[in-house]
């Protein structure tokens, strides 16, 4: 199927989400943020697809929203427009399936906040991160004022919604906001390497463990160790568990189609 405002792909057994604005720097708005939703939806409910990697066309990831469109919102509008977009990046970050941003250039505002949705994130050297949303006297709308905090603490979280700044990759990596800065010309390269260490290991494994953690992180330790021993036990109920042990101990490598 065809999408006006993305590139969709799949490769071997990964889904590819690329947005495709590139004349507006992939700023996004509600028809883009709409399309998002089907594709990851969709993705979600192919078996084929066990890792979904998003990025941006040309020097952009996402730039945030296009503010010629904001300027227009009421505040009904507003509202509709953060409710989707929440909905949508909460849907990314609690889908069982691991989805990682490859941050190519510019990931501003929403696009901050759409690789904060994601479980992993690789910059390039070019990225930038920023939630300079109160440059426009507005704050962050698709949830960025919560996953900030969670990610580098509340303290830089303030720091950087606050005063509106933007970051290069090197300090977004050592404030925990990126796991891995590369070369431009070795982003994708790095960002599908890493998913295909993932779909190596036993597909259900990550996704019970993606759910253990989304859930547990939120809530007390004994609570989320609860879930932590449910969720253990139940996989020794799995297929998946037989052969990846049955595979250990044979020194092979697993047959996780079987």
């Amino acid at each position: 199927m065809s999408y006006k405002n993305l590139i969709v792909e799949q490769k071997e057994k990964i889904g590819y989400i690329k947005f495709n604005r590139p004349e507006v720097l992939n700023a996004v708005n509600i028809e883009t943020v709409l399309e998002v939703e089907k594709v990851m939806h969709e993705f979600n409910d192919n078996k084929d697809i066990l890792v979904i990697i998003i990025t941006g066309e040309g020097k952009a990831f996402i730039a945030g929203s296009d503010i010629s469109r904001l300027a227009q919102m009421d505040a009904l509008e507003a509202r509709e427009y953060s409710q989707v977009g929440q909905r949508v990046l909460s849907f990314i970050e609690n889908m069982e399936k691991p989805v990682i941003a490859a941050v190519n250039g510019f990931a501003l505002g929403s696009g901050c906040e759409i690789a904060m949705a994601c479980d992993i994130r690789i910059a390039s050297e070019k990225a930038k991160f920023g939630q300079p949303e109160v440059k426009l006297g507005i704050i962050p709308g698709h949830a960025g004022s919560q996953r900030l905090p969670r990610l580098v603490g509340v303290g830089k979280a303030k720091e950087l919604i606050f005063t509106g700044d933007v970051i290069d990759a090197a300090e977004a990596l050592r404030i925990g906001l990126v796991n891995k800065v590369t070369t431009p010309e070795s982003l994708m390269e790095e960002a599908e390497n890493l998913a295909k260490k993932i779909i190596a290991v036993g597909p259900t494994a990550v996704r019970v463990a993606k759910t253990v953690i989304n859930r547990g992180i939120d809530t007390n330790l004994t609570t989320a160790n609860s879930y932590e021993m449910e969720a253990f036990s139940m996989l020794f109920s799995t297929d998946e568990a037989k052969e990846g042990m049955k595979a250990f101990m044979e020194k092979r490598k697993p047959d996780w189609n079987h």
